[in-house]
């Protein structure tokens, strides 16, 4: 179930986003001022609106499949097994609470905006809205979040190395994905990952889905000895 719940989270991911990227031109529309992108949301609608709250449920799929990592995994390695599931259950708040403040308090600010005309408003709006995208947005969501979820990936693949019920590949390719993520996270402090980040949006639910599969694979397996 674990897998089948990352498997999940890959696939909404990519429905989600692509939704985004063609009605709101995500993610490139976080960088623009308030007095562009508040409209621009309010005029996604009912359904727009839905679709950015499930997308910040997404992230909640991470708690059932830190749970079969870690039961999958604790008698290899039950030190990493117990310290992914945390940094799992810490990716999945703070990116729910980073990607749900867009249906929520922002939609709010968008709706004083367009039907408030005072500029003296528009600015104390206008400030707010910069606020929660630096707070939930950067910080939370984008920062502490995807720091968590890669160190979780790069942790659960660690634990994989000599176990017969994965590829020998496993590891080191959730590595690689691991260390894409950890250097795109900081794409909001230098332009220099920018390239990075980009191939990591594509990298990310790949790994998703066939890190998700493996696990199915795997629980249907015989552990492997222990090495001593």
């Amino acid at each position: 179930m674990g897998g089948l719940a990352l498997v999940l989270a890959a696939v909404l991911f990519i429905a989600v986003f692509s939704y985004l990227a063609a009605t709101f031109h995500y993610p490139d529309v976080l960088d623009g001022p308030a007095d562009q992108v508040l409209p621009n949301l309010l005029a996604l609608g009912p359904t727009g609106r839905a679709v950015w709250a499930l997308y910040g449920l997404i992230p909640l799929l991470l708690i059932p499949t830190a749970a079969g990592t870690e039961l999958l995994l604790a008698g290899r390695a039950p030190g990493r097994a117990r310290a992914a599931t945390l940094l799992a259950y810490t990716a999945a708040l703070t990116m729910m609470l980073g990607l749900l403040r867009w249906p929520t308090l922002q939609w709010a600010l968008a709706t004083a905006y367009t039907t408030t005309p005072d500029p003296t408003s528009h600015a104390t709006l206008a400030a707010l809205f910069d606020g929660f995208n630096l707070y939930f947005g950067n910080y939370l969501g984008e920062f502490v979040g995807e720091l968590a979820l890669n160190l979780f990936f790069l942790l659960t693949a660690l634990a994989t190395r000599g176990d017969a019920r994965f590829p020998r590949w496993t590891a080191p390719a959730g590595v690689v994905a691991a260390l894409l993520g950890l250097i795109a996270l900081w794409r909001n402090v230098t332009p220099a990952v920018a390239m990075v980040a980009e191939v990591e949006n594509s990298v990310l639910p790949v790994w998703m889905m066939v890190f998700g599969g493996l696990l199915v694979r795997a629980a249907d397996r015989p552990p492997s000895p222990i090495a001593h």
